[in-house]
């Protein structure tokens, strides 16, 4: 027989060779050269931040939504659960776009880093709890550009005298963040608009009209703005080509603690139990508000965004005292319009298809917190610098927001 025609299962009888170069081709698959085991990947993912301590509320709340017990066990167990899921939910996340490149890994980002308002909006959605929806969307907002920006300005007053960030980058932002608030403030003033003497205007037909044709523009312009901060004009964007007023710790390279698939693998499997968990606490918010008397207005525009964003917010204040503002304003701003340009038109568009009569009309009330809310970010980012007391600010106005919500 030829040499060229002698197999590997040939030279070597137990068929060892053959069997070891499988296994080599297979590993290659799953994990590339320099990326964790899959055990250690997922020990990591489970054991490695305290957090995961909350992971305890998971089984419960599936036990309690099942056994049909008091709406108040079922709403604070699901709401204790979805704390950690959302802080695993961006650990896969981080650790998937690592190895994507930079326009991948804006992508992913744009998709699940609010990932969990997603899944929460879709179920009460789903459910017909078209109020829920609304709040939770606009709470989401308030509490990145208000409660988020102004602990991270506070907790930097504290170490720095003033913190600067890049004047172009935040501006860019806040005024996307402006243009996407403003059309929240149309269908409002459209239905607030009085019709001429004998005429009659269907404004339930005009809104659902206007609601979706902004929803499709809205998310063009937000795809415009990923590729415009990850591709045309990104190094306004880089914080390392800005030269802080304040020092900065060095960057240090972090290595992965998953593999890119073990990565996808928790991605998917915390994005389902992270689905069950939001409907059962969708499910209990009716009950728990009328038996314990607490505004669903409240629940929906404070509670729900801290769950959703309390991940976040201990990321956003830890890098502001690192001072690293730009990373801050990218958290705090940036999830901000992921919400109102991204998640609030994909849920208008959703309840489109399933036949859930979702609108961008809010009541004048809350139109008028947003787009104040929204004034005054703007007026402390204009000039490039922030200090303990324009975070004291944020602060106030997001406590006063969730008192006048407690009381409606």
């Amino acid at each position: 027989m030829p040499p060229s025609d002698r197999t590997p299962l040939l030279e070597n009888g137990n068929g060892s060779q053959s069997r070891s170069s499988f296994f080599e081709r297979a590993s290659a698959i799953v994990k590339a050269e320099g990326e964790p085991s899959w055990p250690a990947s997922f020990m990591w993912f489970i054991f490695g931040n305290w957090l995961n301590i909350f992971l305890v509320f998971v089984p419960l709340s599936i036990i309690s939504h099942n056994l049909n017990w008091d709406a108040a066990l079922r709403f604070s167990f699901s709401f204790l659960a979805i704390i950690p899921l959302a802080k695993l939910l961006g650990d896969a996340t981080e650790q998937m776009s690592s190895k994507l490149g930079q326009t991948l890994a804006g992508l992913l980002n744009a998709s699940f880093g609010n990932a969990v308002e997603i899944i929460v909006g879709v179920a009460a959605l789903l459910q017909g709890e078209l109020r829920i929806v609304q709040t939770s969307m606009l709470g989401s907002i308030l509490s990145n550009i208000l409660l988020v920006l102004g602990c991270s300005f506070l907790a930097a007053g504290l170490k720095f005298d003033e913190s600067h960030f890049r004047i172009t980058a935040a501006q860019t932002s806040s005024s996307l963040m402006t243009l996407a608030c403003i059309t929240l403030v149309i269908p409002a003033a459209y239905y607030s608009s009085t019709p001429p003497k004998g005429e009659e205007i269907d404004y339930e037909h005009g809104l659902h009209i206007i609601s979706r044709g902004t929803a499709i523009l809205l998310l063009f312009v937000y795809v415009a703005y990923l590729f415009f901060q990850l591709k045309t004009h990104s190094d306004l964007f880089d914080p390392s080509t800005e030269e802080s007023g304040q020092p900065q710790e060095e960057e240090e390279e972090e290595e992965n603690k998953m593999s890119t698939i073990s990565a996808g693998v928790a991605l998917l499997a915390v994005t389902i139990v992270t689905s069950f968990c939001a409907d059962y606490l969708v499910a209990s918010i009716e009950e728990t508000a009328e038996r314990y008397h607490i505004p669903k207005a409240f629940i929906g525009l404070i509670l729900l965004p801290l769950v959703a964003n309390a991940a976040e917010h201990v990321t956003s204040v830890w890098m502001a005292m690192k001072g690293k503002m730009e990373i801050t304003i990218t958290i705090s701003v940036g999830s901000s319009i992921q919400i109102a340009a991204f998640v609030v038109p994909l849920l208008v568009i959703v309840g489109w298809i399933t036949g859930h009569q979702l609108t961008l009309y809010f009541a004048n009330f809350e139109t008028i917190v947003l787009f104040a809310s929204v004034i005054l970010v703007n007026l402390l980012l204009q000039d490039g610098k922030s200090n303990y007391m324009e975070g004291l600010m944020l602060v106030t106005l997001y406590l006063v927001i969730a008192l006048a919500f407690w009381v409606s």
